[in-house]
């Protein structure tokens, strides 16, 4: 006769009573810090989505008061802000790829043990992280170098950045030295283990750098004003948005009454809130994608074989 096979549930473990107290306390915790966080960005968005007079009055939380599109109507309707979206989103995309390359490439050279001068060469970058020449030798010399009054004065200043460097490095660095050694045993050149072994090993690392570097050339505008301002072919999203909310603030500062002047559907409160969404949409959109591999590029630099 076959013996009954008997199922033997796990016991769980029983919490005691501090624990219990703890994970409650820590749920609550992060339940209020998901609000704090949440509040200010959707408070953001019903702003935008509400009549500006009405927004003066103030308290709008969660639901717009009056809905309407007029705010985002004045935004996508600027003169100039289609190409400056198109210009945006041409430096955001080769200026990622491009300080990822040269960052990768220069952290692989940097990151080998036989590599002369290694030291001195990190502790110059570390350097240039907290002194630079200012705005105005920094102006003289793009312009010597014909930069200035072009589109890749967006590109080419931020191709390498000494903190990306160092992080792609550190991260470097933390792979084995069995795994270059075994390639070389094989015949592989530094090119062949840089794309073939360390590269597919670097993807989180990768992917937070291309983040970092999305992130600021998505939000720059300052070089905009202070390299291309005469020339609109070269503006850039954020310029545009800038230059429209200081539009918007100089004609709600000069009506005086209502009477003489027509009040105007927006308000700056309203066009600053539609202009803020319209920024950080598509980094929300693209973070979610970089979000595994964003903790995992930052914390794992630092494991040592």
């Amino acid at each position: 006769m076959k013996e009954a096979k008997v199922k033997v549930r796990p016991r769980r473990m029983k919490q005691s009573a501090g624990g219990v107290v703890f994970d409650v306390i820590i749920a609550v915790f992060m339940i209020l810090f998901v609000i704090i966080t949440l509040y200010p960005v959707l408070n953001t968005v019903a702003v935008s989505f509400n009549d500006g007079i009405d927004a003066v009055r103030g308290g709008i939380h969660l639901i717009p008061r009056k809905f309407t599109l007029d705010n985002y109507s004045t935004v996508l309707h600027k003169q100039n802000m289609i190409q400056g979206a198109i210009v945006t989103v041409m430096r955001t995309i080769l200026g990622t790829i491009i300080a990822l390359a040269a960052n990768a490439i220069l952290a692989f050279i940097v990151s080998r043990k036989n590599f002369m001068f290694r030291s001195q060469l990190s502790l110059f970058w570390v350097i240039t992280m907290y002194v630079n020449g200012g705005m105005v030798p920094v102006l003289l010399l793009y312009k010597n170098m014909h930069l200035t009054n072009s589109f890749w004065v967006y590109v080419v200043p931020g191709a390498v950045s000494a903190f990306n460097m160092l992080v792609i490095r550190t991260y470097m660095e933390g792979i084995p030295d069995s795994l270059e050694e075994s390639a070389k045993l094989d015949g592989a050149g530094y090119w062949t283990i840089f794309m073939k072994i360390i590269s597919p090993l670097c993807k989180p690392v990768y992917a937070t750098v291309a983040l970092f570097v999305a992130v600021y050339q998505w939000n720059s505008w300052f070089d905009a004003m202070l390299y291309n301002r005469m020339k609109p072919e070269y503006t850039t999203l954020q310029y545009e948005l800038m230059k429209l909310l200081s539009s918007v603030m100089q004609q709600s500062g000069s009506a005086t009454t209502a009477s003489s002047t027509a009040v105007a559907a927006v308000t700056p409160t309203s066009v600053r809130a539609a202009a803020t969404v319209v920024t950080m949409l598509p980094i929300i959109c693209l973070y979610p994608f970089l979000q595994r591999y964003f903790v995992t590029g930052l914390t794992l630099g630092g494991v040592k074989e």
